[in-house]
């Protein structure tokens, strides 16, 4: 039997910006129904992206670490040569993600917002019907918000299945994989392909561009191709993949010759797409941008209380992206005056050393002579030195008006420079000037003093440099 319910909100799709909403709705008091029939709570970051291939690259990281120290010894300690059980690592990751999960229902539970498990079809845009495993239930709301999220872009040539896998089967592998070849050199391939060298697998990377993360300036990416070099890491640059046929990987170098690469697995990275087939887009009327639901600054669609957020509207495609547009439109809904116009949204590549973007880059102001640009190097750094992170040319970068010393843009490449992204973002949201930044006391020793002497250094009175 067929089961009725109506709500003021529902939420299609439990990632980031569909639980999140959710969330707020229920704080702001909104009657609201979460429908999932994805990857589950927490949708492709918590369950198969952002936190498992975190889990996955530290535990990389660690293997790497014992492997030095077996190797004739690091900083003094020694061990025995290391080795990997990947099942019980991959149960281990598994167990962080199953944590969140629960963390996540929990949190939706406080909010009492109703989560119903199963695919929705949408016959308008304000009606759906959701198939569970209990039968069907149709939904009828007020408000409808869109957060259905983003999949691996498959290619017609390498269609997934077997040895050919999306980054979501290489989070889930049983054992390292001898020979791995990354089809794209983007940040998803190139974090899972390093973490897989890190474990002991020979790796081979296939870019059709001429360099790695094309989409970031030459010296963010240059430590990046140090490493992998340094690591026995082939390149195939200005490549084109192939058939993937009895073991090998058809490639099509950059001066047209033909090669075949031996792979136990084909890891196929070349980008995302958002959602948007098979539950029912077709039939809600609204406009589209491009592949992406469009959207206005309040995240409003073309039909009347139909919201859309996250990978579903456009790039950036970054989760935490996904969560702020979420938030705002539980607020919309619950009669705030919001808007999404965010001075910089901040991405970081979880590579080695790490990538941290911010604002305006390089590439962004070529030509520009109304531009100040200063760079502060990891290796002039103490606590960069102490923690073996400034030897890999890494370095924090600062670009500001010449006029009123406005910061226009900060990146950072080098070990753990993650974690300054958050303050990266914070200076430039709240409108900063160099001074401001140079007027900070950054505490001693930390990676953040980088910041803090780039800053210095493009007012042309850099300490320690």
């Amino acid at each position: 039997m067929t089961e009725t319910l109506t709500t003021k909100v529902l939420i299609i799709g439990a990632g980031t910006g569909g639980y999140v909403a959710g969330i707020r709705c229920g704080q702001l008091g909104l009657d609201t129904v979460l429908v999932d029939g994805g990857d589950g709570l927490g949708g492709t970051c918590l369950n198969v992206g952002c936190i498992p291939s975190k889990a996955i690259i530290h535990a990389a990281h660690k293997f790497e670490t014992v492997a030095k120290a077996a190797d004739g010894g690091t900083m003094g300690i020694t061990a025995s040569k290391p080795a990997i059980d990947l099942k019980q690592t991959v149960e281990w990751k598994d167990g962080i993600v199953r944590k969140l999960n629960a963390g996540v229902a929990g949190l939706l539970k406080k909010a009492k917002v109703k989560v119903i498990n199963g695919w929705a079809t949408f016959s308008d845009a304000k009606t759906c019907t959701v198939k569970t495993g209990d039968g069907d239930i149709v939904i009828s709301a007020e408000h409808v918000i869109l957060a259905t999220g983003s999949e691996p872009v498959e290619l017609p040539f390498l269609p997934f299945g077997g040895d050919v896998i999306s980054s979501t089967e290489a989070l889930s592998l049983d054992k390292v994989p001898g020979k791995l070849v990354v089809v794209g050199g983007g940040y998803i391939g190139l974090e899972l392909g390093i973490a897989f060298r890190k474990l002991g697998a020979e790796v081979a990377i296939v870019e059709m561009a001429g360099r790695l993360l094309p989409l970031y300036d030459k010296a963010l990416t240059d430590p990046v191709g140090k490493w992998l070099e340094a690591h026995g890491v082939e390149l195939h640059l200005g490549a084109k993949a192939g058939s993937f046929e009895k073991g090998q990987l058809n490639v099509t170098t950059k001066d047209g010759q033909a090669v075949k690469l031996k792979a136990d697995k084909v890891l196929v990275t070349v980008g995302r797409k958002p959602r948007t087939k098979g539950w029912g887009l077709e039939n809600m009327g609204v406009a589209m941008a491009g592949p992406f639901v469009k959207i206005d600054d309040r995240c409003a669609t073309s039909m009347r209380n139909v919201w859309a957020v996250g990978d579903l509207t456009g790039e950036p495609m970054l989760a935490h992206k996904g969560s702020a547009q979420g938030e705002i439109v539980a607020e919309i809904i619950a009669g705030h005056d919001k808007r999404f116009d965010p001075v910089s949204i901040a991405a970081v590549c979880f590579t080695e050393p790490e990538i941290v973007s911010a604002g305006l880059g390089p590439l962004d102001v070529e030509g520009r002579d109304d531009v100040i640009q200063a760079v502060f190097p990891l290796m002039a750094l103490g606590r960069a030195l102490a923690i073996e992170a400034g030897s890999d040319g890494g370095f924090v970068r600062v670009l500001a008006s010449k006029t009123d010393h406005r910061l226009l843009g900060v990146q950072a490449v080098g070990q753990h420079v993650s974690e300054l992204s958050n303050s990266f973002a914070q200076m430039l949201e709240m409108g900063a000037l160099l001074e401001d930044v140079a007027g900070t006391i950054h505490v001693h020793p930390t990676m953040g003093e980088a910041f803090h002497e780039a800053s210095l250094r493009a007012l042309g009175h850099a300490i320690h440099i």
